[in-house]
């Protein structure tokens, strides 16, 4: 048997670098060593206590012992021999020094073999998860070492955050932009549960979401070990697939799994990692698996008689009107092709914001809290609602007194809060294609063409009389959508926080080709940054990626700015600051409760996206507004606008 070739690695470019008596860790190779200087030589050691991996060269060099920094146990700095003739010694590598250089000699690294995570990381980047956002730790790194490999391949893309909630949140934000999951990353125990906002923000947003976690090693659990959660008892919750991958797994097949629950379900799918298991040698044979015949198509047409119901009432109707969710977000040229054949009003949930250019002729803009008085005008003059992908939430304000067809690809979401007349499951696209072919009687329909002008006209007069409303406390909610309707790119992503921004965004700002991202059931504070994260993982400098939130949904995440930084994320953001939870305030106002601990103490945010890097620009006049506004959209890279706004005026 041939011995196998010695490497050797500079470790040192001056042996000085290294006391008598001292020790230090340097790598050579892809090998940890514990670099030790003793009576007058240099000798290598491998770096872990055999114990439980401590690193000796954290240690340091006593009574001629080198000593353990976790938990004391001795070596002989030059042998790596353990005292009192116990076995367990330390490996010792060869050192050679040249002129002051020290080098390591290790033995010629073997071919790389598949493991388990090379299968599952594979498998999943054949089914399309292609985005990682994620945070690289102890219990994770042999996934993540995968994960690495098909970066380096061009199969991959990772992105290092800096919390794991804004991981999740950015994942979240990737499906409901693109309907592909993208996959949040975590170690075990507190990695882990950080996620657990933005996963139930994917989850009741129906957004395809894939989680990942690390996890102790399997021969701890339940001693209370470091960082020990049970994470498939904690996610029960969140996730409609959720499963530990053991060393028998059929390791392909459960990925395969996971991605397809989270295609189809529009749901939630973790897999936790054992410690021991991600770097486990692949089984004989094994081999990463495709979606190749494993997934059907979804567009699937509604049983006939309740089509023909709401055919039959869509006919008889002559002042029809549409209102579209978020779930008919893929599928809004057929939507609106069918409503230039009926030429109604067609008007959105706030989480559906943008599926209608309000330029067009039929666009009423949103319905509800954050609505405009256009849209609630043409639903109270309806005979007939025409819901499409909605789920008829409170703050929607969709009547329950007009009679009303609703179409949604998710059965249980039909007729969920209250008797709807036709309920029609079926793939929004075929669904209202069918109908866009069969309704027949157009003669009885108004033409609200008209109407829907000199509705907006009224509309438009309003928000002018409105603009010129100013305190001398801020700029006032108004003018900075009305300035952003002006100097925002057509084709913008925009992703709005929660809080009182919120409501001014979807009452003001009006869309082009605008797409919304917005934590909508769940409304959760601090979404906007990370989605905005999310949204360029999926489109890159195609398209403009605009954030925009208060002061308290900010600062939740304000170290994702370094995020976006570092991979030169072309976000803009737009930060509203009146330094209290405005909303908030409100709401205490209105129940008649006393305003409390909704002040907020904040940066400079301007100054400190510049100390990351970032454009920041800060404005306090609403005459400033839209240079500012222009400069930080043409600056090549992140950017940051904060506008000292007025809590009274939204």
């Amino acid at each position: 048997m041939s011995e196998k070739k010695l490497v050797w690695h500079k470790v040192l470019d001056n042996k000085n670098e290294l006391p008598e008596g001292r020790v230090m860790t340097v790598t050579a190779g892809h090998t940890g060593i514990c670099l030790t200087h003793f009576e007058g030589t240099y000798n290598a050691l491998d770096n872990k206590c055999p114990h439980q991996g401590g690193p000796l060269g954290e240690g340091s060099i006593e009574n001629g012992m080198l000593r353990c920094p976790w938990h004391g146990w001795d070596f002989h700095p030059c042998t790596g021999g353990s005292p009192d003739g116990h076995d367990d010694g330390v490996k010792v590598f060869d050192v050679k020094i040249e002129g002051d250089t020290v080098y390591v000699g290790v033995e010629e690294e073997v071919v790389h073999e598949p493991t388990v995570s090379d299968i599952m990381a594979e498998t999943m980047v054949n089914w399309g998860v292609n985005r990682v956002f994620g945070m690289v730790g102890h219990s994770n790194l042999g996934f993540a070492d995968a994960l690495r490999r098909q970066e380096e391949k061009g199969n991959l893309k990772f992105i290092g955050i800096r919390h794991e909630g804004a991981a999740s949140f950015a994942a979240s934000a990737y499906g409901k932009l693109t309907g592909k999951p993208a996959a949040c990353f975590a170690i075990a125990g507190p990695g882990s549960t950080n996620m657990f906002t933005g996963l139930w923000d994917a989850k009741v947003d129906r957004a395809p979401i894939l989680a990942l976690t690390g996890q102790v090693a399997t021969q701890v659990v339940g001693t209370g070990n470091f960082q020990e959660v049970d994470l498939v008892r904690a996610f029960n919750t969140v996730a409609e697939f959720n499963q530990r991958v053991q060393h028998t797994s059929k390791h392909a097949e459960l990925m395969s799994l996971a991605v397809k629950h989270a295609i189809l379900r529009r749901d939630v799918s973790h897999l936790t990692f054992p410690d021991e298991v991600q770097e486990l040698p692949a089984k004989p044979n094994e081999k990463a698996q495709t979606s190749e015949g494993r997934i059907t198509p979804m567009t699937i047409a509604p049983p006939q008689e309740s089509f023909n119901e709401a055919l039959q009432m869509l006919n008889e109707a002559k002042r029809p009107v549409i209102i579209t969710g978020h779930g008919a977000r893929f599928h809004m040229d057929k939507v609106i092709a069918l409503a230039e054949k009926l030429k109604c009003p067609v008007m959105t949930t706030f989480k559906g914001k943008g599926q209608i250019s309000d330029a067009h002729p039929l666009g009423c803009g949103v319905l509800g809290r954050s609505g405009t008085p256009i849209a609630s005008w043409f639903m109270n003059e309806a005979d007939l609602l025409l819901v499409i992908g909605a789920s008829f939430s409170k703050h929607t304000g969709i009547t329950a007194k007009k009679r009303t067809i609703q179409i949604d690809f998710d059965p249980l979401a039909l007729s969920k809060f209250h008797q709807i007349d036709a309920a029609v499951w079926g793939e929004i696209s075929v669904t209202t294609q069918m109908l866009l072919e069969q309704v027949s009687n157009l003669d009885n329909k108004v033409d609200h063409t008209e109407e829907i002008a000199t509705r907006t006209q009224i509309w438009k007069e309003e928000k002018a009389r409105r603009l010129t409303e100013e305190r001398g406390k801020g700029v006032s909610s108004i003018a900075v959508f009305d300035t952003l309707t002006k100097v925002a790119p057509a084709n913008a992503i925009m992703c709005v926080d929660v809080g009182n921004n919120a409501y001014s965004f979807g009452r003001y700002f009006e869309t082009q080709q605008h797409t919304f991202l917005m934590s909508g059931y769940l409304g959760s504070i601090g979404y906007a940054y990370p989605a905005a994260m999310g949204a360029w993982a999926a489109v890159g400098d195609e398209r403009p990626v605009i954030a925009v939130a208060g002061d308290g949904g900010f600062c939740q995440y304000l170290a994702e700015v370094t995020t976006a930084v570092k991979y030169n994320m072309p976000i803009k953001a737009i930060i509203l600051n009146n330094s209290e939870l405005g909303k908030i305030s409100k709401e205490q106002r209105a129940g008649e409760f006393d305003v409390w601990a909704t002040d907020l103490s904040n940066p400079n945010f301007a100054e400190y996206a510049t100390s990351c890097g970032a454009l920041g620009i800060r404005v306090t006049k609403s005459e400033a507004l839209q240079e500012a506004m222009q400069k930080i959209m043409a600056h090549n890279g992140p950017a940051l606008l904060e506008v000292i706004t007025d809590v009274g005026l939204i």
